[in-house]
């Protein structure tokens, strides 16, 4: 998907205020039973359709409404993943602005994970 200048140059302020990993970091934390929130930023119908095994769903239009009650300790590492990696840059930075220390978006979102084939729920 082609996205607009804007839009791009938004989630490229943010990213300078995260910290981003990527798909295969989280492959690897899950597989060693590493403890972290992990969140999947989507849309309900993204979501519904196929997900990454553990991952809670807390949507981008809810997230910062919501999060306090999911996870109320700010020092919690939390990783966020969308469908590509943008949606969860902005949502990530919204997270440290609200003063959450250890929050990670996870570069490549879902379609990442598909991509290096790593299992999914749902699907």
């Amino acid at each position: 998907m082609a996205h607009n200048p804007r839009f791009l140059a938004l989630v490229d302020d943010c990213r300078t205020r995260i910290k981003e990993c990527d798909v295969h970091q989280v492959q690897q934390w899950l597989a060693q039973g590493f403890e972290f929130k992990l969140i999947d930023n989507r849309e309900q119908d993204e979501w519904q359709k196929s997900r990454i095994p553990g991952a809670q769903y807390m949507g981008r239009g809810v997230l910062e409404r919501d999060v306090e009650t999911l996870i109320p300790n700010l020092d919690s590492m939390i990783v966020i993943y969308c469908g590509g990696g943008f949606r969860s840059a902005l949502s990530a930075d919204n997270l440290v602005k609200m003063g959450y220390t250890n929050v990670i978006s996870m570069d490549g979102g879902i379609r990442g994970w598909k991509d290096a084939n790593y299992p999914l729920e749902g699907a």
